[in-house]
């Protein structure tokens, strides 16, 4: 008797994907395209698969992934998971993957080309010519260059946005939940105040995601903020601008007109403002271009297939080996620590735990652990075993201010003016965060006896790389601890031997991933991101992750190593904050 075929794993594709994600799947497993079901339709039949993939039209509820018995990834060939349950998803130990990356010029290039038909009444003319008339003389419309674009939300699309709209010439200035000066200068653009930006801006355009803190985040008060000759964008989503205030705004000509890529509720055939003179209509196109289709359609692919084939080790902890050279980091590291460190692997012969990092596009962001990776590359190693962590999985970040301890004040003031493409500017104490915001300085620096500066990148500097300077200058003068607080008083009682304290401004945990992407490089010492569910203890022999071994073979020992500690009650899960003394 014959032994046995191994089931293949069963993928069922919802809604329409490019061919290149069908061709990178079919090989690996058993894909059946079925679009256009029902929910209880696709409650029927979703036990039988391994992973869905979806587009926009279909929904994964509580309800359907409840019934999902052998699903171990959920697929959105796309950007955003509002049409997933991720929590149910999470609950369930169920993967949610996506292509955040996949639509970011598609949208860009919509909403600047919705700008230019405002600007110049493109679809107007078009549309009279189209029934025999000639309006020429009706259609002087405005130019872009000198003119203001305000951007609210600066993640990937409003960065693409921004990008493309400096040719142009235009000023651009934007607000973010978080306002970060070194990557808005780094961008070019100024950021500002909400209603600033309203009443400044010629157009605006809205990149934000669909959340509670931002549904209906413009409303009348807000529209009546802009300017009577302004347009107003979106190609978010719908829920973030009051659709009624809207209506009303452009009937009564608080605002100019609006270009409208999304709507609260779609299809959107028989809503008023699709219809409505002063709008340019599209139905949710932002991402329809052939090339961010097939891009969306091969990341989804190939996570699927590395994770059905190869991946097993998530169905037990978040960890596995990747690619070392996939791996960036997203501060500066100190070539030293490295090479002690890999002269302490190699004695100890094994890896404690795992790197954490964040998947961004085709690369990992290490947020804790990249001294680890330089030394394994010192190593040779090909390989690093990680712990995948996301924004979704609750990560949060917190910014360190640094206690400059044991060196005079003077001596720290000298040292900071003597560095090039560095500028100390003394200011009042308590101007300092605001001229930090306005003027772009790339942090501060308080004194002991009350004095206060405000650092900046010299003109031309590269601003990451002055901060970077201006840390390790004073890191190897001084003795340095880290902190959140900011009160003098409060820190000299700690720290008796402190003289200044330097503060960094806040960053998101997106802006750093961003950055970090880009191949932007934060000082080392200045972040510290919050990761639940870190996983310690892991012990890897140095000499599995050192060996010239196929990636999916390591992952299969990885797994079996996980199972065989899940079987003997070695995985154990604390609760607890913890204190770690270093060695």
């Amino acid at each position: 008797m014959s032994a046995p075929q191994h089931r293949r794993s069963r993928v069922l594709v919802c809604d329409p994907i490019a061919d290149d994600g069908l061709e990178i799947l079919a090989p690996h497993f058993d894909v059946d395209v079925r679009t256009g079901l029902s929910e209880d339709e696709l409650a029927g039949i979703i036990g039988d698969y391994e992973a869905v993939v979806v587009r926009s039209a279909t929904r994964i509820t509580a309800r359907l992934i409840d019934r999902a018995e052998r699903l171990r990834v959920i697929a959105r060939a796309g950007a955003g998971l509002d049409t997933i349950d991720v929590s149910a998803a999470v609950a369930r130990g169920i993967e949610v993957i996506n292509a955040p990356d996949a639509n970011t010029l598609a949208v860009a290039e919509l909403t600047l080309g919705l700008m230019i038909a405002l600007a110049r009444n493109i679809t107007r003319g078009d549309a009279a010519l189209k029934e025999g008339r000639w309006i020429k003389k009706e259609l002087m419309g405005t130019g872009l260059s000198g003119k203001t674009l305000g951007i609210i939300g600066f993640g990937r699309i409003g960065q693409a946005v921004a990008s493309r709209a400096r040719a142009f010439g235009m000023r651009i200035i934007t607000n973010q939940h978080r306002p970060t000066p070194e990557l808005y200068l780094e961008a070019g653009v100024e950021p500002v105040d909400l209603y600033d930006l309203l009443a400044e801006s010629d157009f605006v355009t809205l990149h934000v995601p669909a959340r509670p803190d931002t549904e209906k985040l413009i409303g009348a008060e807000e529209l009546a903020a802009m300017k009577p000759t302004a347009y107003l964008i979106n190609t978010s989503r719908g829920a973030v601008i009051d659709e009624e205030a809207l209506l009303a705004a452009l009937d009564d000509g608080t605002i100019a007109g609006a270009a409208l890529d999304v709507f609260v509720e779609e299809p959107a055939s028989d809503n008023p403002l699709a219809r409505h003179p002063k709008v340019i209509a599209t139905p949710h196109i932002g991402a329809s271009t052939a090339d961010a289709q097939a891009e969306a359609a091969r990341k989804v692919a190939d996570d699927l297939v590395k994770l059905l084939s190869g991946q097993a080790t998530r169905a037990i902890l978040p960890v596995r080996f990747v690619e070392l050279d996939r791996v960036v980091p997203h501060e500066a590291t100190d070539p030293r620590r490295a090479e002690k460190l890999a002269s302490r692997l190699e004695e100890e012969q094994v890896i404690r735990n795992p790197t954490i990092v964040a998947a961004i596009a085709d690369r990992y962001v290490v947020l804790d652990g990249a001294t680890r990776t330089d030394a394994l590359r010192r190593l040779g190693s090909k390989h690093a075993v990680v712990q995948d962590v996301s924004v979704e999985d609750g990560l949060s970040l917190e910014t360190w201010h640094h206690v400059v301890r044991r060196l005079p004040q003077e001596e720290f003031l000298a040292l900071v003016s003597g560095l090039d493409g560095i500028r100390l500017e003394e200011v009042d104490d308590g101007t300092i965060q605001e001229r930090m915001i306005e003027y772009g300085g790339i942090c501060s620096a308080r004194t002991v006896d009350g004095r206060g500066f405000v650092v900046y990148a010299s003109e031309g500097a590269n601003r990451f790389e002055a901060v970077a300077r201006l840390a390790e200058a004073y890191i190897d003068a001084a003795v340095v601890s880290r902190t959140l607080e900011r009160d003098i008083n409060r820190l000299t009682a700690w720290y008796p031997d402190m003289t200044v304290l330097v503060e960094y401004p806040e960053f998101t945990v997106e802006q750093v991933l961003l950055a970090a992407r880009s191949g932007t490089l934060l000082p080392a010492g200045v972040t510290r991101f919050v990761v639940p569910g870190r996983v310690l203890h892991l012990d890897v022999p140095l000499e599995m992750v050192l060996a010239d071994r196929p990636l999916e073979e390591k992952n299969r020992w990885l797994h079996d190593h996980l199972t065989e500690k899940e079987r003997s009650g070695k995985i154990r899960f604390y609760r607890e904050p913890v204190y770690i003394l270093d060695e």
